[in-house]
């Protein structure tokens, strides 16, 4: 296996915690050291389907935004399909999948200067199937970035937890780097969490201040993890959500609530309520709400879907009732698409601005 390429390996205390952001941006920064640089995701667990293949979504998404000149199968060598860990069980093909893993590392580092490994959740994700982030990250020869939320006394105490399993396969960690810390909390969190990781041995590599937009869905993830009916041709579907509201009001009290960024999520019954949103919006303002959520399978009286297909916001029939919909919005679990243009650039000056790039490298 490339022993020489330069490369590190990217983790987390837990699912969500803000890596592929890192990756994101870390990315973009490191080309301005390492014009060439490649990516692969050795485990991944949440997939789509091209031409066949089972290639994770973060994936994608770096090829998208970067044209990384590889194969995506070489950059997803190993999905985590519903049943791989019971397939694994019953015939424990370990030195094969590292196998894959090695020879896809090397595809993907052809001819590149550098490459980022992103990892699948804290340090002991994939220890049932034997290849723990842990243990692939030593596979690799990497040295590991944690990516962890922000705060002091929670993200090292899960730290520490990581950093023990690390150590016991023999990878080193170069540092964390503190995700999503409230912009006035910035300088306090960073002065005490970086005392805190230096008693562990750690190196704080940067602090990263929440950033809402980044956090909120856009109508077109909505749709999909719905799996809702789209009634209209609005000109985008990328719309961002600042705020949800239920339609269960009168007509003239929801009124107040047609804002800028908000998703109404009403009974598609309720054509009072949904008359009033369309009647309020003004296409020409960039003022408008993101959208609006017909629930319980109950699409409008043809009057009102004239209306509706007039619309400049998305409109979308999902078949579950408003108690679900508005459930299902909240727990949302948003992941930055290659379509999600603002986020991304907003990523690639976050990154740039707080993370020791030049750090990481002599780490290396």
């Amino acid at each position: 296996m490339n022993t020489t390429t330069p490369r590190v390996f990217i983790a987390a205390t837990r699912q969500n915690d803000g890596k592929t952001t890192a990756s994101l941006g870390l990315i973009a920064a490191l080309q301005k050291h390492f014009p060439r640089v490649g990516y692969i995701k050795p485990v991944g667990q949440r997939f789509v389907e091209i031409e066949e293949q089972k290639i994770d979504e973060d994936s994608v998404l770096m090829d998208a935004v970067y044209s990384m000149n590889c194969p995506l199968v070489d950059m997803s060598p190993i999905a985590v399909e519903p049943d791989f860990t019971r397939k694994y069980l019953q015939s424990s093909n370990n030195e094969a999948l590292v196998k894959k893993i090695q020879k896809a590392f090397d595809r993907v580092a052809w001819e590149k200067d550098f490459v980022l490994c992103e990892g699948s959740g804290h340090a002991g994700v994939g220890s049932v199937f034997d290849l723990s982030n842990a243990q692939v990250a030593k596979t690799l020869g990497c040295k590991v970035i944690i990516v962890t939320q922000g705060g002091i006394g929670k993200p090292i105490d899960e730290v520490s937890l990581n950093q023990a399993l690390f150590e016991k396969e023999g990878v080193e960690i170069i540092g964390v780097i503190l995700n999503k810390v409230l912009g006035e909390k910035v300088d306090y969190v960073t002065d005490f969490a970086r005392r805190g990781l230096k008693r562990k041995g750690l190196d704080l590599l940067g602090v990263l201040p929440y950033e809402q937009t980044l956090c909120n869905p856009s109508l077109d993830l909505i749709r999909e993890e719905l799996k809702a009916g789209l009634l209209n041709t609005p000109p985008t579907l990328h719309s961002l959500v600042e705020d949800v509201v239920v339609g269960a009001m009168s007509a003239q009290n929801a009124l107040k609530f047609f804002k800028r960024g908000v998703l109404l999520i009403t009974p598609g019954d309720r054509e009072d309520i949904i008359l009033a949103a369309c009647t309020s919006i003004d296409a020409q303002s960039e003022e408008k709400m993101a959208g609006i959520i017909l629930t319980g399978g109950l699409p409008p009286g043809e009057d009102v879907l004239k209306l509706i297909r007039t619309m400049p916001i998305p409109v979308l029939l999902a078949q579950a009732d408003s108690y679900q919909v508005a459930s299902k919005v909240h727990t949302l679990i948003v992941k930055t698409r290659p379509s999600d243009a603002e986020k991304i650039s907003l990523i690639r000056d976050i990154v740039a601005k707080n993370v020791n790039v030049k750090k990481i490298i002599n780490s290396l």
